[in-house]
């Protein structure tokens, strides 16, 4: 696309920008999130799920997301299946509740037209207006430490076991030691700003895994696989309550879980991004700027339900954006170039179909570490803000399910300032989500 093309599109001088610049800055975001394209059809490979139609998936919803962010938004945003979603999907949904994948796509789907929904009537605004701080972190954490839990047991660091419930695997094992010293050198490499960390130490640990004869060579380069096995085959009437064994509760269960998840991750990395971009200042922003990101919110929402008709959990805006627009990306040509290369990265499934669990494992503890800086936000001197956080951040991985921590954590928060005397702080949509999952396990 010529330059003249790509400025009256993008509007790049008006943004301070260059195509050299933009060029870069998508090439930084997509180094620093691809990861996504090994970790997830690993993750979700776990409920069944051809790898190889995950792996299309993964890529093209990424490419759609970031496509839809670029032309209807002009944000410099990447999309993909977002982490902690997939976990939800495959060990959870699927896992723990008896959901077949189908069914699991099928309330993918559905959470996507209640998200949409939310988005265009503005009730998402009232939505994250309405959760407490301190539950919000509490939120992220709890994820970062469900993820922990799953790359731990995934690389055989712990194990199962029949008195203590958990301990330590066997360190003599290469896969235990492959993964630990692959986190390792992810964070060393992170430590030094080295653009792509996550996914050189992804890469290293399946070339060392290669050398020991623990995993075979199948090619760098090919024909993407087949989509078809993923492809429009969700179950919505399935995820409604049709299958054997499931209720309209548990769809509403899963369903809340999945769009509180997805309005308080989205909205919370656009905001974070456009920030630091200078594209939502912290103060009020002007009409034009809250309708662009008003843009950016519907964009996010409508990637959620194409990832879910491709055969992927939910796709949602990456904080890892932020590289890129530390790298001075500041408009859509940025999610353009991410997109793009989303696409070239087909290319590479003889790659990904080679890549072991131990060798993801790493990348999902770093991330999990990241997420659980957000413990700091929580007000711990306050313990009616401080036990709801607390309870729900640790049910997550001890009970093993996103939704469990969810659920405690509303019930909590709502119950300990109703009998301290505080009811009236509590905001009439944490109310509602409270009611909602009393409802679910009363229903159970």
């Amino acid at each position: 696309m010529p330059t003249r093309a790509l400025e009256s599109l993008f509007k790049l001088r008006e943004h301070g920008s260059d195509v050299r610049t933009e060029l870069v800055a998508g090439l930084t975001t997509f180094l620093t999130m691809s990861y996504i394209v090994f970790v997830n059809p690993s993750i979700l490979g776990d409920t069944g799920m051809d790898v190889g139609a995950v792996f299309v998936a993964t890529c093209l919803a990424a490419a759609i997301g970031s496509l839809v962010m670029a032309f209807a938004a002009n944000y410099p945003v990447g999309m993909a299946p977002g982490m902690g979603l997939n976990a939800f999907f495959a060990f959870t949904v699927v896992g723990a509740m008896g959901y077949s994948w189908q069914q699991a796509l099928g309330a993918v789907f559905i959470s996507g037209i209640v998200f949409l929904l939310l988005t265009i009537t503005g009730a998402r605004a009232w939505l994250i207006a309405g959760i407490p701080h301190s539950l919000r972190s509490a939120i992220t954490a709890g994820i970062g430490l469900f993820l922990a839990i799953i790359a731990l047991q995934k690389s055989g660091v712990i194990v199962g076991n029949p008195d203590t419930l958990v301990s330590l695997g066997d360190l003599r094992e290469p896969e235990p030691l492959l993964a630990v010293a692959g986190f390792l050198l992810i964070a060393v490499l992170e430590a030094w700003r080295v653009r792509g960390a996550i996914l050189i130490g992804v890469l290293v640990v399946t070339a060392a895994a290669l050398l020991l004869g623990l995993v075979q060579y199948n090619g760098l380069i090919d024909l993407p696989p087949s989509l078809a096995p993923t492809f429009m085959q969700l179950d919505i009437r399935g995820a409604l309550g049709g299958g054997a064994g499931l209720s309209l509760s548990a769809m509403l269960h899963v369903v809340i879980v999945f769009v509180l998840v997805e309005v308080f991750d989205a909205t919370g990395t656009l905001m974070g991004v456009a920030r630091r971009a200078g594209l939502l200042p912290t103060d009020d922003a002007t009409p034009a700027q809250q309708k662009r990101f008003g843009r950016a919110l519907f964009a996010d929402s409508s990637a959620i339900l194409a990832g879910s008709l491709l055969g992927t959990s939910s796709t949602t805006a990456y904080i890892e954006s932020a590289s890129g627009v530390q790298a001075g990306g500041r408009t859509g040509l940025t999610a353009l170039v991410i997109a793009a290369l989303f696409l070239l990265a087909l290319l590479f499934s003889p790659l990904a179909s080679i890549v072991p669990p131990y060798a993801t494992a790493p990348a999902l503890l770093f991330v999990a570490g990241l997420m659980l800086r957000e413990l700091g936000d929580v007000h711990w001197d306050d313990l009616s803000e401080s036990v709801p956080a607390a309870l729900c951040t640790l049910a997550m991985p001890f009970t093993y399910s996103i939704a469990n921590g969810l659920a405690f954590g509303f019930i909590a928060y709502a119950v300990l300032k109703l009998f301290t005397g505080r009811a009236r702080e509590v905001h009439s949509a944490v109310w509602v989500v409270a009611v909602l999952f009393v409802l679910r396990f009363a229903l159970a």
